[in-house]
């Protein structure tokens, strides 16, 4: 423990001074235990007001995901309506095509007419080609009989004929080929000019379409339904984007109100903390004084350790003091090594291990520089991190910076002590609210952080 005359170097009255050398009358004990009774009721302030500022804390964090999830959702909503516009779009372009479609059929019709007059053309001409074959394989037959019975002088001149004749047949078979085709292309050239006209004639009258018309307004139809859909669906999207743009309005609003009640319940907190502190100032012994004396040896002890470090040159002033952190990868929550790792991990557990046996309610003891630095930590929580978020944060706490409002206060109070209230996460949704002592370190006339002593209620 620490003594009296170092609390005196501090100007941290000693417990039990005041009043001390009164005498046993009613005044005193009377002042002394309203100290204690405004000690306790502040204690049970503090407590009460952690679990506050902790609760607005977690709503207001919530209020913060929920604005991001609903500006995420109204994003989405306004990407489908443009998507919907487009498949509107595409839509009445669909419908102008079925549209042209039917226009060329229409006009297809009108030009079938015209196939089969030229196809008929050309079937009268292979008619008159048989016939002329017809007759060239008569005459050629009759050369050929004149031919034989000329004998030799007609020889050749028969040679000639039974090509010719020969010819005309290939001629003749090719003719009524290309009849039998034109005759079969005709025929459904025929049907199908009969079949778009009657499309067309039975759509004018109004009557039932046939099956190529009927189809196209199956098509025209199934496309009127989409877009039908596209502008129900981009009208409710529209209504849905108003919707979420008021819920995120609201939500905001929500979070703004979580700020002015944080800030409340930190000046409610820092009342009663200052209200705790003052007791503790006025040397009347409560139950956070043993931890405050603790937490000053301790400070004192850690200075000291490391001004002997930088006197033996085990470190340099510039390396205690150096605030290059490096960030270790992939660690979460994140992970810091410094200059100091090595020097800390050997000098700081012998003060802060010792510290955890003062008294039971004690929850841990740690050296911080004055950003909030934690370079080791007590060795129950200086576990490697295994890669679960959860399990890290309770377990993994060395080489991490707590930046947080205590962290942050206790790292860089310069005051003989400072006493404050929290709500410590424990990591998986896990929070236990504790009281925290804290005492500046100092080397060679420099502020080097605090030592925080935290204890439970």
């Amino acid at each position: 423990m620490l003594s009296l005359k170092s609390f005196r170097r501090r100007d941290i009255p000693p417990p039990a001074l005041v009043l001390a050398d009164a005498p046993p009358d009613e005044p005193a004990m009377n002042a002394r235990a309203a100290i204690q009774s405004i000690s306790n009721v502040a204690s049970t302030i503090g407590r009460e007001a952690a679990e506050v500022r902790g609760l607005i804390d977690d709503s207001a964090r919530a209020s913060e995901r929920g604005v991001a999830a609903v500006a995420a959702v109204a994003d989405q909503v306004a990407q489908i309506i443009t998507s919907q516009g487009e498949i509107g779009n595409v839509s009445a372009g669909g419908l102008e095509a079925v549209e042209r479609v039917r226009k060329a059929v229409e006009g297809v019709g009108a030009e079938v007419g015209t196939v089969v007059a030229t196809l008929r053309e050309v079937a009268g001409a292979a008619q008159t080609i048989t016939r002329v074959a017809l007759q060239t394989r008569l005459v050629a037959f009759n050369a050929s009989v004149e031919a034989k019975r000329a004998g030799d002088a007609g020889r050749g001149f028969g040679v000639v004929a039974d090509a010719v004749k020969a010819l005309a047949g290939e001629v003749e078979l090719s003719s009524k080929e290309i009849m039998r085709t034109i005759g079969l292309l005709d025929a459904r050239i025929e049907a199908l000019a009969k079949s778009i006209r009657f499309d067309a004639d039975r759509e004018r009258r109004g009557e039932a379409q046939g099956d190529f018309h009927r189809a196209l307004a199956d098509v025209q139809e199934a496309v009127t339904h989409v877009t039908g859909a596209a502008d129900t669906s981009r009208t409710i999207c529209n209504g849905l984007g108003q919707q979420m743009a008021t819920v995120g309005g609201e939500m905001g609003q929500t979070g703004q109100s979580l700020a002015a009640a944080m800030k409340r319940s930190e000046a409610f907190l820092g009342g009663s903390e200052q209200l705790i502190e003052l007791v503790a100032e006025c040397g009347i012994v409560t139950d956070d004084t043993p931890f405050i004396h603790a937490a000053a040896s301790a400070a004192e002890e850690i200075a000291s350790l490391l001004e002997d470090a930088v006197r033996n040159h085990r470190i340099s002033l510039a390396q205690l003091f150096d605030e290059a952190y490096k960030p270790v990868p992939g660690t979460q929550p994140q992970q810091h090594t410094a200059a100091l790792n090595a020097l800390t991990d050997e000098l700081f557990p012998a003060v802060q291990e010792r510290m955890l046996e003062f008294n039971p309610k004690v929850v841990f003891c740690i050296a911080t520089d004055r950003n909030g630095y934690v370079s080791t930590h007590n060795r129950q929580y200086n576990q490697h991190p295994r890669g679960d978020v959860a399990w890290d944060t309770a377990n993994s706490r060395w080489r991490r910076i707590f930046n947080d409002r205590t962290g942050l206060a206790s790292a860089r109070n310069k005051r003989p002590f400072l006493l404050q209230t929290y709500r410590r996460d424990m990591g998986g949704g896990k929070f236990i609210v504790m009281k925290e002592a804290a005492a500046p370190i100092t080397v060679q006339g420099r502020h080097w952080g605090g030592l925080r002593l935290a204890f439970k209620f």
